[in-house]
């Protein structure tokens, strides 16, 4: 009678693992190996979210790294030039997870060149991660959404999709487009308990940035930490970067209640960039 007793607790509590991992809510965040992809995925899973990474870097890493948080996490090379990689990606988080809640689109790439030495082939790249790759992630994320009767879209824009820098033509462009086209998700899920918004971050202190800080106290046989103020000061008042744990929390701020009516809107986090 005991061994019979301790058969059914078991099978209860295996009953109950399974129904606490079934509600666990899903986000597939692109470009989320390195960067601030990795710092959104990280805020999430540390909140009870399962990841989907996408990019590319060091997976391992990333993987362990939001593993930590006691989180499922699934990565996916999808090549988001291709339509059909980002479809299969897609595919591949509903039949590993059977659920996604919320979908971030945050690759990105840049090149800087004046508009008369731009190469077409680099514009075109940046067309195609930064404004069609989230274009065709929504258009495989809102059938789901719709299925559920519940999604967050959460696009990550950037400052330079409000104004604009100097040879910056096509990732000026693209953000202008994403911005756009949170707006037109918005108005087509209005009424909807799915909610698409962005977020316009300023100068992030990423690996990247940090090189390129290094590069200029090379040039210019300064400092790192002279380099950084100035390169900061050049845009931001606040005189401070974005953090990538701040962008993370924004993101949560969106997925929550709080946010059921922010529709299309662009959430600027660029220490008074814009302000000026």
């Amino acid at each position: 009678m005991r061994m019979k007793n301790i058969l059914v607790l078991i099978f209860f509590t295996i009953l109950n693992f399974d129904a606490a991992l079934a509600d666990r809510k899903v986000a597939l965040v692109t470009g989320s190996v390195s960067g601030i992809g990795l710092g959104i995925a990280t805020e999430m899973a540390k909140t009870g979210y399962d990841i989907v990474l996408n990019g590319f870097g060091d997976v391992d890493k990333a993987v362990a790294q939001i593993s930590a948080f006691g989180a499922r996490v699934i990565y996916d090379d999808a090549d988001l030039k291709d339509p059909d990689q980002i479809g299969n990606m897609f595919r591949k988080t509903m039949d590993t997870f059977g659920r996604l809640d919320v979908l971030v689109n945050n690759a990105g790439i840049q090149y800087v060149s004046p508009i008369e030495e731009f190469p077409l082939e680099k514009w075109n790249d940046i067309i195609a991660i930064n404004l069609t790759a989230p274009f065709i992630a929504i258009q495989n994320a809102l059938p789901i959404s719709k299925a559920r009767g519940y999604g967050r879209i959460i696009n990550i824009a950037s400052t330079h999709g409000l104004v604009a820098s100097v040879n910056k033509s096509a990732y000026v462009a693209a953000k202008h487009g994403v911005i756009g086209l949170t707006k037109e998700v918005a108005l087509e899920t209005a009424t909807t308990n799915i909610t698409c918004n962005a977020i316009c971050p300023g100068w992030v202190l990423t690996p990247l940035v940090e090189k390129q800080i290094t590069d200029r106290a090379t040039q210019k046989g300064t400092s790192t930490e002279v380099e950084k103020l100035a390169l900061i000061s050049e845009k931001h008042p606040s005189q401070q970067f974005v953090t990538v744990e701040q962008i993370g929390q924004a993101v949560l701020f969106l997925c929550s209640p709080a946010a059921d009516q922010m529709r299309g809107a662009s959430l600027v986090i660029d220490g008074g960039w814009t302000a000026q």
